[in-house]
């Protein structure tokens, strides 16, 4: 059995002194750590070369984005299983073997990630991922530890293994064949939500996506974005919209995207009451970008299965987040299986 853990770089070497010690430190084994480089113009790659001479470094000729970077770059490593690992995260001693004890439990589970902390608050779980990814019915990601901009801390109260909607890929394990059967990511993507169309795309196929409690990672998160950024607020808009069309069944497709339509207009009054009208034309942007390229979606969706899954909670959790508090995913009804 062979483990890649394949991280993407993109103009990265303050990230790789900061974090490649911990991952190759605690990458062992089965195990070998690759830098797949997506066009970088810094001397990130220079400085593997000379530091860590044995890595293997794929090299791509420009910037293709998270999704398609990645794509990429697994087409050329053959591995068992992938490790997709941000590079602004640092790794605990043992966090791969427990994650494929886990999977290898379950021949139908073919996503997983770890415990995802705050690598600065090391008691708080992370917002990318926290202890595993779900959606409401229309849409809105959120985890266990993380709901909208709260963030829990961990006290045990999410040590359980269980089955998830979405993996961060921060920290995702993807069993090779699976990516291959599914095509990888979405590279029309670029960037944002694209993990969550991929498991979504693996849980109509018929797998399972995972949480492991049992492998920590700290992730420092807002590495290539900042959380406040038209740019971000484009991709992440657009992106959900294409997820939408491309996922749901087709009978509740139309409803659900006329009313996740309406509550993206709502999102974009309130950028604008707030005086960030950037990201209130970056919504309006994001439904154009969706229309002009929806025959591209409609090709993707049309050569896919189509089934109702799991972890999907029933029902908006918009109000019970901002008129009822319920701020903490413990807080919600109990999610559908």
């Amino acid at each position: 059995m062979h483990i890649a853990v394949v991280i993407l770089n993109w103009n990265g070497r303050h990230m790789m002194e900061r974090f490649l010690p911990s991952v190759t430190a605690n990458t062992t084994g089965d195990a070998e750590v690759v830098i797949a480089d997506n066009g970088s113009t810094d001397d990130s790659i220079e400085f593997v070369r000379t530091h860590y001479p044995t890595l293997r470094i794929v090299q791509l000729d420009k910037n293709y984005g998270f999704a398609e970077g990645y794509n990429l770059a697994l087409k050329q490593i053959e591995a068992d299983y992938y490790v997709l690992l941000n590079d602004d995260v640092e790794v605990a001693p043992n966090w791969i073997a427990p994650v494929i004890e886990q999977m290898q439990q379950n021949e139908q589970t073919a996503i997983c990630q770890p415990k995802l902390l705050m690598y600065d608050q090391r008691d708080t779980f992370e917002y990318a991922g926290g202890a595993g990814g779900f959606i409401d019915s229309y849409g809105y990601p959120f985890c266990r530890g993380r709901m909208f901009d709260t963030v829990e801390k961990d006290q045990g109260q999410y040590d359980d293994p269980c089955e998830i909607f979405w993996a961060s890929g921060a920290a995702m394990f993807v069993r090779a064949d699976v990516w291959r059967e599914l095509g990888g990511l979405d590279g029309d993507f670029f960037a944002h939500m694209e993990e969550i169309d991929f498991c979504w795309r693996a849980k109509n196929a018929g797998y399972r996506v995972e949480y492991c409690p049992r492998s920590v990672v700290y992730h420092v998160g807002g590495g290539t974005l900042p959380k406040s950024n038209p740019r971000k607020t484009f991709l992440n808009f657009r992106n959900n919209m294409a997820m939408l069309y491309k996922n749901l069944p087709a009978n509740r497709r139309r409803w659900v995207m006329t009313v996740r339509r309406m509550l993206d207009y709502v999102a974009a009054l309130k950028f604008l009451l707030a005086k960030n009208t950037g990201e209130c034309k970056a919504v309006f942007e994001a439904h154009r970008a969706f229309g002009q390229s929806k025959h591209i979606y409609r090709q993707k969706r049309e050569k896919m299965q189509h089934r109702e899954v799991s972890c999907i909670y029933p029902g908006l959790i918009l109000p019970h987040y901002y008129l009822r508090g319920r701020k903490k995913y413990s807080e919600l009804a109990e999610i559908r299986k």
